[in-house]
């Protein structure tokens, strides 16, 4: 084991006494990071070479980045015998000892995460070893969200993404990377959308949009927990062999409020990442892609990758259409 501390700073008491926001707390932690750990350093600098595209949808876009470095977390092995065989990467005394911490309450830790998508890319941590589920950790997202005021929060169930589901974390990059944060003040002025108002609560429900998804606004933090609550609730009625639902979910705090969105899904990977030869096409869709960013770990991948492919991988991992129109229902009819 390593020497070095758990935690070093709280990010609160660092807002407290520079009087800076949460965004160039973390920033200035990010930059220092990278002056002393040559991994991240050469990775974030790595960044400015990445390609990417666009495709263009009916009102909204999908941008594709070719990103070899997140091969690690695109191919992972999470089967239970995988995850047994290999030591904790999140847990302290398997870390780096350059990688250090800032603490983000007092049950998670912020770190740099060295394996970037987004400029400046976090990965928020829980200093405990447990399993990575949502039920129980909603309004640590939330309160997570609001300390790292500027940054969007995400999480990635354990069949949904996560390449360490045996360690509780969520990820965080900069908000304005993703175009669904753009999208979403466009999609939500069709009133068709939306399913409720009560109160400080608004949800809509979304099925054009390749993947289909359940959005939440509020200013409230006791609203907000149970509104989560129960749309994950009444979405675990139709997988109840499951631990918990397939769900990837992104979270951001800004101008006093709460946006939350839920993406219900049925698959972890597409056919496509099984398939062999020209056939395959390496990507497992996280909650970065269904927010509009597809990550392409190959360069043969990023070359041929098309809009039909991208509509296809969508399909395939996004819940059916029949059990996404009963959960709109059950919410409907629930917030009524």
């Amino acid at each position: 084991m390593n020497s070095k501390p758990i935690v070093m700073q709280q990010l609160q008491d660092i807002i407290s006494k520079t009087g800076q926001t949460a965004e160039q707390v973390l920033m200035q932690f990010a930059e220092e990071q990278k002056q002393s750990w040559p991994l991240a350093a050469a990775n974030y600098a790595g960044l400015a070479s990445v390609e990417e595209k666009q495709f263009d949808f009916d009102g909204f876009i999908i941008r594709v980045q070719f990103n070899p470095e997140r091969i690690r977390s695109s191919a992972a092995k999470v089967d239970t015998a995988s995850i047994a065989a290999r030591k904790c990467f999140l847990c302290e005394e398997n870390r780096p000892a350059v990688q250090i911490a800032i603490g983000c309450g007092e049950r998670f830790q912020i770190l740099v995460n060295p394996f970037p998508i987004f400029h400046r890319h976090f990965t928020v941590s829980s200093l405990a070893h447990t399993d990575q589920l949502f039920f129980e950790n909603i309004a640590n997202m939330l309160q997570i969200a609001k300390n790292m005021e500027g940054f969007t929060v995400f999480y990635n169930g354990p069949e949904c993404g996560a390449s360490a589901p045996d360690h509780l974390h969520f990820q965080a990059g900069e908000n304005g990377f993703m175009p669904i944060e753009a999208e979403f003040e466009i999609l939500k002025t069709d009133k068709n959308n939306l399913l409720s108002e009560t109160g400080s609560i608004k949800i809509w429900a979304f099925e054009n949009y390749l993947r289909r998804m359940i959005s939440i606004e509020t200013t409230g933090f006791e609203e907000a927990v149970q509104a989560i609550r129960f749309v994950t609730e009444k979405f675990y009625s139709f997988q109840p062999e499951k631990r918990e639902p397939m769900l990837n979910v992104l979270c951001y705090f800004s101008d006093s409020k709460w946006t939350v969105h839920l993406f219900p899904r049925k698959l972890h990977r597409p056919s496509q990442f099984f398939a062999e030869g020209e056939a395959q096409l390496l990507i497992s869709p996280a909650s970065v892609d269904f927010g509009g960013v597809f990550i392409t770990p190959r360069k043969e991948d990023f070359d041929k990758i098309n809009a039909a492919d991208i509509a296809d991988i969508f399909e395939q991992v996004t819940v059916d259409d029949a059990i996404f129109r009963e959960l709109k229902e059950e919410i409907k009819t629930g917030y009524e």
